[in-house]
């Protein structure tokens, strides 16, 4: 057997997964990693935590497995995107936490750069938004806030990096600083047409070329694992940042494919080809997973609250005791009697980008009972990302393509029947859940074995990739287009007046 080792590094565990060479599980293992709270808004990560909990659960995947590490033909990366580590290069040791992509501590910095007028050039170049989300900010607030950082980056003492080239850097014991063009594309330093950190937003931010790693497609010999990290040398030939890993594990290689994730919160992604292509509908532009030197493209939306709105019941209302409970909960009735949930706890995100929107429950009658609430927040994770997949159409058409035809979906929210066909009837196209939802570590599996030669091709991984189930829409449109009017009426309603 040829085993494929994935290591999947997320923003609450680390988690190991081998699969065997027709992309099968075969062990797996994961750790929760700790959170750290700072202050109000910012979120950090212990980088020797990222690196002991990931060790850790690769370490036990093979014992797991019954396997040597001599018998794994390629390790594959993927991680948490746009979260900041910066560290020294002859010590290895961290200058600071890591910075999550979730801390909101840059928002100033990039209120600045919007003021200034930067935020065409940059979306122009990085298809971004600016935003605290992305590294950029990040960075240039541990130069200048961490005593003696920025003096020592400009010696070149340090070395700047996503998740993925922190775990190469220690996995290769020093060796290499590297990453892949994915997760480059979220920093907001990385010029997208051109694959290459841009000079000039660099030099708007004041950071040093020399913090920077170098940039590969994300199938690519990022170099070998150090022969004492595993037990033998492992060849490291796949990373991508998760979301478009999990695009790449679904098999979506062509424009006009699109994959949802269902997890804490949801993140599509539609493939572009090898075009760029500027949203006019909120979406961003990033780079998807590439398995050559010829750029690929995809359309992004996120949505903050997915998943987390079933903790909220859990945890806030109480009107459950375990997460489990929510889909016989909202079965219990027929329909949400007309209430509608919009959980803009953090904001909305695409296509909305409203940051001061607020959770709003509207269409409350006296019939109304937890249950209806507990169905119209089931449907509030389909609702939003219906109107994720109906902005990418929009955008699909606009640019002179076909409109996405159906939607792949993976993350732990996906195995909820009742939401799948909710979001199939909502938009009127083939929901399809594939036999392994680990398609995030699938991905970075893929990679690495199509650059250690396991693969010949992407076309071979599209015969790998299998259905478990297709939700057909069973809801005439008309009435469709009647629902996403009223959760659009819904989210009108959630915004503050100005």
């Amino acid at each position: 057997m040829t085993y494929l080792l994935a290591l999947d590094q997320g923003t609450s565990s680390s988690r190991s997964i081998l699969f065997d060479a027709h992309g099968r599980i075969v062990a797996q293992a994961q750790l929760e990693l700790p959170q750290i709270y700072p202050r109000p808004g910012w979120v950090e990560h212990d980088p020797h935590e990222i690196w002991r909990t990931q060790l850790s659960t690769a370490r036990a995947a093979l014992s797991q497995a019954g396997i040597s590490a001599s018998q794994v033909r390629a390790l594959g990366i993927t991680n948490q995107r746009e979260t900041t580590v910066v560290w020294n290069r002859q010590t290895g040791q961290p200058i600071h936490h890591a910075i999550v992509w979730q801390d909101r501590r840059a928002e100033p910095a990039c209120a600045r750069l919007r003021e200034d007028g930067h935020a065409d050039s940059i979306q122009q170049k990085t298809g971004l938004r600016i935003d605290a989300y992305f590294s950029a900010t990040k960075l240039q607030w541990l130069l200048d806030e961490v005593p003696g950082a920025r003096a020592a980056a400009e010696r070149g003492e340090l070395a700047f990096g996503t998740i993925d080239s922190w775990l190469i850097w220690q996995l290769t014991q020093g060796k290499r600083h590297v990453t892949d063009v994915s997760n480059a594309a979220r920093t907001m330093l990385f010029n997208v047409r051109s694959n290459q950190w841009d000079e000039d937003l660099l030099a708007l931010l004041r950071i040093p070329k020399s913090l920077m790693p170098e940039v590969l497609p994300s199938s690519s010999d990022f170099g070998q694992t150090a022969a004492d990290v595993l037990g033998a040398p492992i060849a490291i030939g796949g990373v991508a940042g998760d979301q478009q890993s999990a695009l790449f594990g679904q098999a979506c290689f062509k424009a006009g494919m699109a994959k949802n994730t269902y997890g804490t919160g949801c993140f599509m992604l539609m493939h572009t080809g090898s075009s760029f292509q500027t949203s006019h509908n909120g979406l961003l532009t990033t780079s998807a997973a590439q398995t050559s030197a010829t750029p690929a493209y995809a359309l992004e939306g996120s949505v903050f609250i997915g998943g987390a709105v079933v903790q909220w019941l859990r945890d806030g209302l109480q009107a459950i005791e375990h997460s489990g409970q929510v889909q016989s909960l909202a079965e219990s009735v027929p329909d949400s009697g007309g209430v509608m949930l919009v959980p803009a706890f953090t904001g909305l995100g695409a296509p909305y980008w409203k940051p001061d929107a607020r959770g709003t429950i509207t269409g409350l009658t006296r019939g109304s009972s937890l249950a209806h609430i507990a169905r119209a927040a089931l449907e509030s994770i389909a609702y939003q990302s219906a109107a994720l997949l109906l902005a990418m159409s929009r955008d699909a058409v606009e640019s002179g393509g076909a409109p996405v035809s159906e939607l792949r979906v993976d993350g732990g929210a996906c195995v909820n029947n009742l939401l799948m066909q909710f979001q199939a009837d909502l938009l009127g196209i083939p929901v399809v859940r594939p036999a392994v939802v680990e398609t995030t570590a699938l991905g970075a599996a893929y990679l690495a074995g199509l650059s250690s030669g396991i693969y010949q091709s992407t076309e071979e991984l599209t015969g790998l990739w299998v259905a478990e189930r297709r939700f057909m829409p069973t809801l005439a449109p008309e009435r469709a287009q009647e629902l996403m009017a009223r959760w659009e009426h819904a989210v009108a309603q959630a915004s503050l007046p100005a």
